[in-house]
């Protein structure tokens, strides 16, 4: 992350995933050359999967974060790595016309087929566990709006099963007065995801520098050049900003914000857990919504209590409180007891109006590209984000690139 973006200390508390193994990745303190061809600036899931996407052992990549890698707002993902995106299809539909919205669930679903297809490729490390999702009816979304949201998914050529409130409570042991069921989602450790395709992506001959910041940036002709706090300048042909929430400024607009949320971790092996839990993620339509997942050793992930302020996470006394709540809206609403937390933390993420990312050229630049915004959805986006930017390098076009445009 980088000077020309606006800092922020991008969680709180210590996440589950900062104690798991194999999370270092091999770096340098400056960079070798002053020149590439493609520089990623930022190495969380964003940067990293764009670096894997693009190094092919032939062009020469830097990949620079005034951070370690890893460490910033990845480290907070409770890594529901979901298909669905969090504004339902027919409200997207209404916003950006159906034809669109259908294409953006259709991409959503594919990425997430992509991610667990390199995953496999790589052979990667990471806990990554195909699963399905339970969408339940809440107060932002009754039974008959479930029922409109599984046509319109239907429409779209997606998978969906309805479940009426008997259904959802025989299955699951749920009070609620319907659910969707879905699939094509999945779960991993992001930081074991993050630190394994870097790793993949070194062994093609990428350059990965910490603790370096990005001051300035112009564009000369067919090449950026880019200043450090080293007082070094660097030039590239093709520069990536994948700097998550922290707003790159010269692409900051009213549209796009950042909220806080909160989240858990239970200890391993958790035993009142539901059985059926280890296959499903599970969120609701409410405002804010409940998530949670099983990992595979036992432990309950769940986040929530979304709050529209962008410093609210930072505070030790809404950690306690909000990851108090959440806890007790599990065990309501599963019926069980739980444990005290072995872990809480807390982070700021990016929204958007429409819940879709920013995936684009820097304003006035042919050859800086941006990727922020993500939402709950930040490794199924970065896929995406990917994706669009290796077409558009590769002198290509992406034909979804057009749904995750900066606003006018």
């Amino acid at each position: 992350m980088d000077a020309e973006t606006r800092k922020r200390d991008l969680r709180k508390s210590m996440p589950l995933w900062a104690s798991t193994p194999s999370i270092s990745v091999i770096t340098s303190k400056s960079p070798s050359s002053r020149s590439y061809d493609l520089i990623v600036v930022g190495a969380g899931i964003s940067g990293a999967l764009v670096a894997e996407a693009l190094a092919d052992g032939k062009r020469s990549i830097l990949v620079i974060d005034r951070r370690k890698p890893v460490t910033g707002s990845t480290m907070a993902s409770t890594a529901m790595i979901q298909h669905e995106i969090d504004t339902p299809l027919a409200d997207l539909s209404r916003l950006i016309g159906p034809n669109a919205a259908a294409r953006a669930w259709r991409r959503s679903v594919a990425a997430v087929r992509a991610l667990g297809e390199k995953v496999a490729e790589l052979d990667l490390s990471c806990g990554y566990r195909e699963k399905a999702t339970l969408y339940l009816s809440g107060e932002e979304a009754g039974a008959r709006k479930l029922e409109a949201e599984a046509r319109a998914r239907r429409s779209a050529g997606l998978e969906v099963d309805y479940l009426g409130g008997a259904d959802v409570a025989s299955r699951f042991g749920i009070a609620r007065a319907a659910g969707l069921v879905s699939h094509a989602s999945a779960s991993c450790n992001p930081a074991q995801l993050t630190a394994g395709l870097l790793r993949a992506a070194r062994t093609r001959g990428i350059e990965i520098v910490e603790g370096v910041e990005i001051t300035d940036l112009a564009e000369f002709g067919e090449r950026v050049a880019l200043a450090t706090n080293q007082g070094s300048l660097l030039e590239a042909g093709h520069v990536v900003f994948c700097t998550g929430y922290e707003f790159l400024e010269s692409v900051r607009h009213k549209s796009h914000s950042i909220a806080s949320t909160w989240a858990i971790a239970t200890p391993k092996a958790t035993q009142a857990l539901p059985d059926w839990l280890a296959d499903m993620l599970v969120w609701e339509a409410a405002d804010p919504y409940l998530y949670f997942r099983m990992t595979r050793d036992g432990r309950l992930i769940a986040g929530g209590e979304d709050e529209d302020d962008p410093e609210a996470f930072q505070s030790p006394a809404k950690l306690k409180s909000k990851t108090k709540r959440i806890a007790a809206k599990i065990s309501a609403l599963l019926g069980v007891s739980l444990p005290e937390p072995e872990f809480t933390w807390s982070a700021g993420f990016g929204v958007t109006p429409t819940g879709l990312p920013y995936i684009d050229r820097v304003p006035g630049m042919r050859h800086a590209y941006a990727v922020m915004g993500f939402g709950g959805n930040g490794i199924t986006f970065s896929q995406i984000a990917s994706e669009i930017v290796r077409a558009e390098i590769e002198g290509g076009s992406d034909p979804d690139s057009g749904l995750f445009r900066f606003p006018v």
